[in-house]
């Protein structure tokens, strides 16, 4: 499989893995470098979602395999729950601290 884009056009594997472990590390220096404001940290987890369904999606394709496609499925479902889910927590918790600050959500504790 080739790296870079050939005479034809045709896209390689490693480009399609290199893509995704791109986005995935952009997503892991987003969670560690801001870990002030919730909404960020939903977008880096949904980012990190969409890095590995990019893997799933290539291997998928080159492999002639429709499972790792599927699996995309399933893995948009959760998803789009998990931000329906955190963005009715954020919303309450706005609603009742004003706040969507991380450090000052520490009424969560155990």
């Amino acid at each position: 499989m080739e790296t870079v884009i050939s005479d034809t056009g045709m896209v390689g594997l490693t480009s399609y893995l290199t893509l995704g472990a791109i986005l995935f590390a952009i997503s892991v220096a987003g969670i560690f470098l801001n870990r002030k404001n919730i909404v960020v940290l939903l977008m880096c987890i949904e980012l990190m979602l969409l890095a590995a369904n990019i893997n799933f999606i290539a291997f998928s394709y080159y492999l002639n395999d429709l499972a790792g496609q599927i699996f995309v499925f399933f893995i948009l479902t959760v998803a789009a729950a998990e931000a329906a889910i955190g963005l009715a927590i954020l919303i309450t918790l706005f609603r009742s601290r004003r706040t969507i600050d991380v450090e000052d959500l520490d009424a969560l504790k155990g």
